[in-house]
């Protein structure tokens, strides 16, 4: 079983990745992003994109109603069914769902995001959240039937409402109900770097319990995804590989050892 999660970069290559796929014997779930695209229609739709940031330093998209429906057509409309086209070209039984079909994610409303303004912090809402359950009845059933799922944001809240999440916690919870052997995450670097802007300085092997000293990175995205990994990482069950989402083969490569190896 593999868990792979494609970024949302504009330079993935979706491509060299449903290629890579078709060549694969084992059983797959799929987890992509989509914020290059959702800020690029967001722009041409005239929607403000509002950062936030909390007190603790980590910044997201402000997920108001508007932002919510840029994320259903850039996320699980546009890219997601891309996706699904490129697999189906190479013989992959792909089907698309966002954390809305089905149910096939639920989260829990944030009560609010403390953040400083003017001197002050304040509480923020939107609508975002923490992903908790998967909806384990369907995704068996897919699996068992030969499909593989390719799941994208936004998720439903305990208010059966469409809410924003981080995907990152989303394989989180996928990589503890499938136990997969391989989690694979493709980003627009070469893996987990040493030095975050020069590209050779790519560490080779992170040991399980070394990983939450790499969680203060510089790039807040960077330092979400290795307090994701941290919690996902289990000794002899789950592995994961951090590799180059550009590349020609980005899976084949990620597994020949090119990247960083978290076990």
């Amino acid at each position: 079983m593999l868990l792979i999660k494609i970024g949302g970069g504009a330079s993935i290559n979706l491509p060299g990745i449903a290629r890579d796929i078709k060549g694969l014997e084992d059983r797959i779930v799929i987890v992509h992003g989509a914020n290059a695209l959702r800020d690029s229609l967001a722009r041409r739709l005239g929607v403000e994109k509002r950062m936030l940031t909390s007190v603790s330093g980590i910044s997201s998209v402000c997920s108001d109603e508007e932002m919510i429906d840029v994320m259903l057509m850039a996320y699980s409309g546009l890219r997601n069914k891309r996706i699904v086209e490129l697999l189906h070209q190479h013989g992959v039984n792909a089907i698309g769902l966002s954390g809305l079909d089905g149910a096939m994610v639920r989260g829990t409303r944030n009560k609010g995001i403390r953040v400083r303004e003017g001197g002050k912090t304040l509480i923020k809402r939107d609508l975002s959240g923490k992903p908790v359950a998967v909806n384990r009845k369907l995704l068996g059933l897919l699996l068992e039937n030969d499909f593989t799922p390719v799941i994208t944001a936004p998720i439903i809240d305990e208010r059966n409402v469409a809410i924003n999440s981080e995907n990152d916690d989303v394989v989180t919870l996928l990589a503890h109900a499938l136990s997969p052997d391989w989690v694979i995450q493709l980003i627009e670097a070469p893996g987990l770097l040493r030095h975050p802007d020069d590209p050779t300085s790519v560490v080779p092997t992170i040991a399980p319990d070394e990983v939450a000293r790499w969680e203060d990175q510089k790039s807040s995205r960077m330092t979400r995804k290795m307090k994701a990994i941290c919690k996902m990482v289990r000794p002899g069950v789950t592995r994961v590989l951090i590799a180059d989402g550009r590349t020609a083969s980005p899976i084949t490569n990620a597994m020949a050892g090119h990247g960083t190896v978290v076990a």
